[in-house]
């Protein structure tokens, strides 16, 4: 058996401490490019459909069985009961936004069950998520359940995000830089669906709108805004045209919805259009 010689240097490409340092930077960008350029292909996956969303959304089940406990301490609970009705309001809240998931579940799985009818010697339009919990689960799992893969494509972060368990192995990624994970969320995209969300949401969203309003995508990617009563609370788009910021015709970048068969029909109908599938 050949024993290592102890004074041999170490290959630069071995050597951790390099590529974890500041001078291998570089290096670890390049490979959160390479590495799932060739993992994609060796999965024949040819396209995607992204799903953007909040981490915090709940299935239905676990935010009413959560709203249920807190009405009964409420009931049992002696003196000041301020903050069980704040969480109870919030715990309502919580129930109302549940539905999202439950539409990004059935949305997901009847653009899995549309996309087994098209070529299949590549992967189309794949599933693909930031591969955490919320809406992001809900679009893994919906792909799982409908008997498709499907793509995660998470962060690491200060605080520890588990990918959520509907992700196959073979498809599950983890980024350091933000930038290229978003660069995989848009390069292989032929469509996208933004549902209610943080953050991270309204940055991955304005993100795609101006990269879909100035034409740095070579391509025509339909984008489906979730929830309409959601989004028109919290963003005032006419506001927007109202003043002169953006011209009236890019809102037609934007196609709102409310069901997951009527998001679905259009998905498919300008995709059917636009790619010829």
């Amino acid at each position: 058996m050949m024993v290592q010689n102890p004074g041999k240097p170490e290959k630069a490409y071995r050597n951790l401490k390099f590529l974890s340092g500041r001078d291998g930077r570089l290096v670890r960008i390049l490979s959160e490019y390479l590495e799932p350029v060739s993992r994609l292909r060796w999965q024949k996956v040819k396209d995607t459909i992204v799903f953007f969303g909040s981490a915090r959304i709940q299935p239905l089940e676990k935010s009413r069985k959560r709203l249920e406990d807190l009405k009964r301490e409420r009931r049992s609970a002696s003196g000041d009961s301020g903050e069980i009705e704040d969480a109870i309001a919030k715990a309502e809240c919580a129930v109302r936004m549940s539905r999202y998931y439950e539409d990004a579940t059935t949305l997901s799985k009847l653009i899995v069950n549309w996309a087994k009818t098209l070529d299949g010697r590549l992967k189309r339009l794949l599933i693909c998520s930031g591969g955490g919990p919320g809406i992001m689960e809900a679009a893994n799992r919906g792909a799982k359940e409908a008997g498709g893969q499907s793509i995660g494509l998470s962060i690491s972060l200060p605080m520890e995000q588990e990918i959520n368990p509907y992700v196959p192995e073979e498809l599950a990624f983890e980024f350091h830089y933000f930038f290229m994970r978003k660069f995989w969320f848009v390069y292989p995209a032929k469509a996208l669906v933004i549902f209610p969300g943080g953050f991270g949401t309204l940055d991955e969203l304005f993100e795609i709108l101006t990269l879909v309003q100035t034409r740095k995508t070579r391509k025509i990617a339909p984008v489906i805004i979730y929830g309409t009563e959601f989004w028109k609370e919290l963003i005032h788009f006419d506001t927007l045209v109202r003043c002169g910021t953006i011209s009236a015709e890019d809102l037609d970048l934007i196609h709102f919805s409310d069901d997951p068969q009527e998001a679905f029909e259009y998905l498919k109908a300008e995709l059917t259009r636009i790619h010829r599938l």
